[in-house]
């Protein structure tokens, strides 16, 4: 066998990167077997398919492309989708706006005199979010898939959002933005439930949604129904409990799909939120008539690592896929962190993920401005890459780091059986369609940690840099 490693380093403050060609010795040459600081992987025990990885084109990704020179625009997203880029092939969007908007609106401006939605409009996507998924598409020489996921229905269909009481200490972002008396009728912010008579109304919306999309040629292959469906935050935002979720996918957002011809060509998830319930909600959603409806269940990374909810999840719905669909650095919370721990968090996550049988990964914001906006709640975020304030762009360290999944681990992958002696090492592994083998090994601690790559008779003796990431293909 042969191994190319590709290792990511943080050292001084600053990312390098090495390639190297170490030789792999036939383990039956060894003077005695090789027992200690072993990492094993086993392409005979095979798991879930890997489909992919990718990031949110949200209106405030498209608009921090708009003001890179088209030069920087194109090497922006050619970072991604370019033939030199990390292989990114999943794109997210958002159904009307999101709070990584320039400001809330909707498709339809008023849907309560326009019950027909004859007044229906994708201007406002045309803007940034539309033409920054075409460029995506044509940079890559693979096909794409989009998610849409909606943040709130129409204010006018929903019922009053909770009353919210915060101390003088709450974020500013907080206190802004709190809903003005105790039934604040009009608001897609704070949750507030969806009203029962307008759920055939919002299937038609999001379906109409949809079609438009498909229209302008964007590759639609999934829909969720709500984003975040328990938060009720200071941005568009809906509540559903479990049962309103069944209720709307059964009797009103497949029926409107199947009459629109979109079933088998869109699939739709649910939950879509963190993953400390993913498998009571998964288990209170999907019953013996909404399961053959709902393709799968997307999740967030927000409550922690959960890893083996996601599992058991995969485990009690084997048929369906597992999609992680957000994940950033919130400065409202990380404020004193440093880059390589933003790098760090992804790919302890990826990995955890993978190994508990996620499907698709999907980032949050591929782009943002030097603060990290522009957000309409001033709820500022990292991205992986960002502008740098003088008109040009940064890759910050979790380019990176999910560069070592995203441009190894090919759509189509399978996920394949390892085991590590120490868990100061996080690894994952998977086939690709080509036959090479990716393993991906992260050390996060500061000290060096030896290893030897042991696979189907072959080995290779390792250390693993303080604060590295390392990705070996393997191929015969």
């Amino acid at each position: 066998m042969k191994m190319k490693l590709y290792t990511t380093l943080w050292t001084d403050d600053k990312i390098s990167q090495t390639v190297s060609e170490p030789a792999m010795t036939d383990e039956a040459k060894e003077a005695r077997p090789v027992e200690m600081m072993v990492v094993n992987v086993y392409p005979q025990v095979m798991y879930q398919t890997v489909e992919g990885f990718g990031g949110a084109m949200t209106e405030a990704a498209g608009y921090a492309l708009s003001k890179l020179s088209p030069e920087d625009r194109k090497a922006a997203v050619d970072a991604y989708f370019g033939k030199d880029g990390i292989g990114s092939t999943l794109i997210r969007t958002h159904i009307d706006s999101c709070d990584f908007s320039l400001g809330m609106y909707t498709a339809v401006e008023d849907p309560v005199s326009d019950p027909e939605f004859t007044t229906f409009t994708l201007d406002r996507d045309r803007k940034y979010i539309i033409p920054a998924i075409k460029d995506a598409m044509a940079a890559s020489d693979k096909p794409l898939s989009v998610l849409l996921s909606p943040w709130s229905p129409p204010a006018a269909w929903k019922t009053p959002p909770m009353k919210i009481v915060v101390g003088a200490n709450a974020p500013e972002m907080i206190r802004k933005n709190l809903p003005k008396g105790d039934s604040d009728e009009g608001n897609r912010c704070w949750g507030g439930h969806l009203m029962p008579e307008h759920y055939g109304d919002w299937a038609r919306y999001m379906v109409k949604y949809i079609q438009a999309y498909l229209d302008e040629g964007i590759p639609v292959k999934w829909v969720s129904v709500q984003n975040e469906e328990a938060a009720a935050t200071p941005w568009d935002s809906c509540q559903w409990t479990a049962e309103e979720v069944k209720v709307f996918v059964r009797d009103h957002l497949y029926p409107e799909m199947l009459k629109a011809g979109l079933i088998g060509k869109v699939g739709i998830y649910v939950w879509d939120h963190n993953k400390e319930r993913i498998f009571e909600r998964a288990c209170g959603t999907l019953d013996e008539k909404t399961r053959p409806m709902v393709e799968g269940v997307a999740f967030h990374w927000y409550s922690g690592d959960h890893f083996d909810a996601v599992r058991m999840t995969h485990e009690a719905f084997p048929e369906k896929k597992l999609m992680f669909s957000e994940g950033c650095v919130e400065y409202s919370i990380s404020a004193g962190q440093s880059e390589i721990s933003f790098g760090q968090r992804y790919a302890h996550d990826i990995i955890g993920n993978l190994n508990a049988g996620m499907n698709r990964f999907i980032d949050w914001n591929m782009y943002l401005d030097e603060v990290g906006g522009p957000n309409h709640v001033h709820n500022y975020c990292g991205a992986p890459i960002m502008l740098d304030g003088k008109g040009s762009f940064e890759k910050k360290v979790s380019y990176y780091y999910i560069g070592h999944f995203s441009k190894y681990i090919q759509p189509g992958a399978t996920r394949i059986g390892t085991s590590c002696y120490t868990d100061k090492l996080e690894v994952t592994a998977a086939r690709n369609p080509d036959g090479s083998i990716a393993l991906i090994v992260l050390n996060r601690s500061d000290a060096e940690i030896p290893y030897n790559i042991r696979i189907q008779g072959e080995l290779c003796q390792l250390k693993a840099a303080p604060n590295s990431i390392s990705t070996a293909i393997i191929t015969d």
